[in-house]
């Protein structure tokens, strides 16, 4: 199987299901259908009318793909599902990035996923997953869930309580290494540790602080006071960073970021992080093609 076929694999016949959660009634939606993807690449276009540097892209939050199915709300900052921009694929090996509002007692039924490196980061609510591996787990703040989908996984994730929504990101990341075995794990991180600090979520390594996946990418969160500034050193040449200002308003190497703004960056060493008012943040280092 040659590249193009494999990253098209990985994101097509991946056809997601809606139930409510007694996992009855199920209906078939699109919900998690892609267009044919190009040979990975940068797949940016650098920031015409910005008056910064040019290895820049800016995704406002009001641009971003915004698909309401009544009991889902999700913005995608890139390509999915209904939302295609063909300039908006992919920033380098970050695939997708959405921002999920479930209802509640409703979610994702039981489907498929493969080759490719998955993770959740919930930021209200209680999200119940169930996978083919036997795995039976609740996800809330303050927790990450990842998963290699590898060779191949089917899992449902629910809004477990009824009477509340729950809120969480979805991230999805190209592996380095295809057809794995598949693996699920999910921690619980601390919050003071992001408290004016980079707090470190994720790795290619097993032993390093946060979870791991299938490649060589780095994700940190920021929760800063304001007028708090701190600088990031990438840990691997040819990366780029795709930070996302989760509240708040955040400078970034000159650009202010507002609340649920995007903002990838390249051919850099470090950035500088300013925060023009308390700001939550997540940083994602990731390389820049496969």
């Amino acid at each position: 199987m040659d590249r193009k076929d494999f990253l098209k694999k990985g994101l097509l016949g991946t056809g997601m299901f809606v139930t409510a959660s007694s996992f009855g009634s199920i209906i078939k939606n699109d919900i998690d259908e892609l267009k044919e993807l190009d040979i990975i690449g940068f797949n940016h276009i650098p920031n015409t009318k910005s008056k910064i540097m040019e290895n820049t892209i800016l995704h406002k939050a009001e641009t971003r793909g915004d698909a309401d199915h009544g009991w889902l709300h999700s913005k995608h900052s890139f390509s999915f599902a209904n939302y295609y921009n063909p300039e908006r694929m992919h920033f380098g090996v970050l695939r997708v990035l959405n921002d999920d509002t479930v209802s509640g007692g409703m979610g994702f039924g039981t489907h498929p996923h493969d080759n490719m490196e998955i993770i959740s980061i919930p930021l209200e609510g209680d999200l119940e997953h169930k996978d083919s591996m036997g795995n039976v787990a609740v996800i809330k703040n303050g927790d990450i869930q990842v998963m290699s989908a590898g060779t191949g996984i089917q899992h449902s994730e629910y809004n477990k309580n009824k009477d509340s929504i729950v809120k969480f990101l979805q991230i999805w990341v190209f592996p380095n290494k295809k057809n794995v075995t598949p693996r699920y794990d999910q921690i619980t991180i601390k919050e003071e540790e992001r408290h004016n600090k980079l707090q470190q979520i994720l790795s290619p390594n097993k032993d390093d602080a946060g979870v791991w996946i299938h490649q060589n990418a780095w994700f940190h969160l920021g929760k800063f006071d304001k007028n708090v500034s701190k600088e990031y050193a990438l840990k691997l040449k040819g990366n780029g960073v795709y930070i996302f200002n989760l509240s708040g308003d955040l400078e970034v190497n000159g650009q202010l970021l507002n609340n649920r703004d995007g903002f990838g960056i390249w051919d850099i060493d470090k950035i500088t992080l300013n925060a023009k008012t308390n700001s939550e943040f997540l940083i994602m280092e990731v390389p820049m093609a496969v």
